[in-house]
């Protein structure tokens, strides 16, 4: 880290880090740390840490950590960090370490919004990624004192997830991988709807990480709870129909389809179109009619090659979801499917989940409660397999 007033926040980086089961070795500046001491890092990382060249000199110690790092992080990353990697100048340990580092190199820029938008210091953001370094953009909020704008430091757990999304294993290039992801609705009339609990974050969490793992991405998404990942291409839908209509439209370039999205089996018969008004007498009954299964739809369709992964949410677990999950995927044609029991409000909405991925070979792979990114990288482990095996 470098010397910004949110070198704090790196404390909370370096903990996830290390929670993910990395281990970390800790390169400051002199100025950083007069905001967060050499003990403070020396407890969280349990290395000793150090700013110069001149210390442990026998190990040659710029060039060792260089060598070592799988992954460099720079968080905070002020202008003149930037300004000094962009022209190569090595006057401590973090440059000289950034000159001899072979891996991927994360920075992290955090300033004033007048130092991030003067010219001088984008044209050295400009450089440094022409040059292969990972350059983040800071988030816009409260800075140092009184002012706002564009400069924060972006969250730790953002900063994290960019960093270890560079060593993702690129197991997808040259693949499009389509992904629904939310929950449909249904409307009653201009101002009501039918709906699900659906929030979109595990369709959304696919889609993120198959884009960081190669894949060209595109996601169909209804009525998302979620911000989507730059780079990922998206097609807003509201309806079963719609949605139905856009991944139809979208198949025949897909590779892998991965239907996520909670799509409502019914919809009204009829729509109102004006609002249906509250009165005295019992409310009209509203008539339901089966929607078009997309799933199916879309296996039925399928050419050679394609691989296809369906969603159950189900309200029971053990052997019954096991066995339901088996069931759809039988009946919906698919090769893949990812079961869940979302009773109690679990789930939906959650950034945790737990699953079981029944395959149509035979195959049942467990997931105990984990975060969705991971339950994402865990299905594409599985479709990546598939895939081998298949060819």
């Amino acid at each position: 880290m470098s010397g910004g007033i949110a070198a704090y926040k790196a404390c909370t980086v370096l903990r996830l880090l290390r929670e993910s089961g990395h281990e970390v070795r800790v390169a400051p500046t002199e100025a950083a740390l007069r905001f967060v001491g050499a003990p403070t890092w020396e407890a969280l990382s349990g290395h000793p840490v150090t700013t110069s060249v001149w210390t442990n000199v026998h190990r040659v110690a710029h060039v060792e950590l260089g060598r070592w790092a799988e992954l460099v992080i720079v968080a905070p990353a002020t202008a003149d960090l930037l300004a000094r990697a962009a022209v190569g100048l090595a006057d401590d340990l973090l440059t000289t370490s950034l000159l001899t580092a072979t891996c991927p190199i994360l920075l992290s820029p955090a300033m004033h919004t007048e130092m991030w938008q003067n010219p001088a210091t984008q044209a050295n953001v400009a450089l440094l990624r022409s040059r292969g370094f990972h350059v983040l953009d800071p988030a816009v909020g409260r800075l140092t004192g009184a002012d706002s704008g564009s400069g924060r430091l972006p969250d730790p757990t953002d900063i994290v997830a960019a960093g270890l999304a560079l060593l993702a294993p690129q197991d997808f290039i040259g693949r499009h991988v389509l992904v629904s992801a939310g929950g449909t609705r249904e409307a009653v009339d201009p101002v009501r709807y039918l709906g699900n609990r659906s929030s979109g974050r595990q369709g959304v969490a696919i889609a993120q990480r198959a884009a960081e793992r190669g894949a060209r991405v595109t996601l169909v998404g209804a009525n998302l709870d979620v911000v989507v990942p730059a780079g990922i291409d998206v097609v807003a839908v509201e309806s079963a129909e719609q949605m139905g209509v856009a991944m139809l439209g979208l198949l025949p370039t897909a590779d892998v389809i991965i239907m996520a999205a909670a799509v409502a089996d019914f919809r009204p018969s009829d729509v109102s179109d004006h609002k249906i008004k509250k009165t005295s007498s019992a409310p009209t009954a509203i008539e339901l009619r089966t929607n078009p299964d997309v799933l199916t739809t879309l296996t039925a369709a399928r050419t050679p090659g394609q691989i296809f992964i369906g969603f159950a949410a189900e309200t029971i677990g053990g052997d019954e979801l096991m066995l339901a999950g088996r069931d759809k995927l039988q009946r919906k044609g698919c090769d893949l499917l990812v079961a869940n029991d979302v009773s109690g409000g679990q789930v939906f909405g959650q950034s945790t989940t737990a699953a079981i991925i029944v395959d149509s070979r035979g195959g049942l792979l467990a997931v105990p409660s984990t975060t969705k990114i991971d339950l994402a990288d865990q299905l594409l482990d599985v479709v990546a397999t598939w895939e081998s095996e298949a060819g």
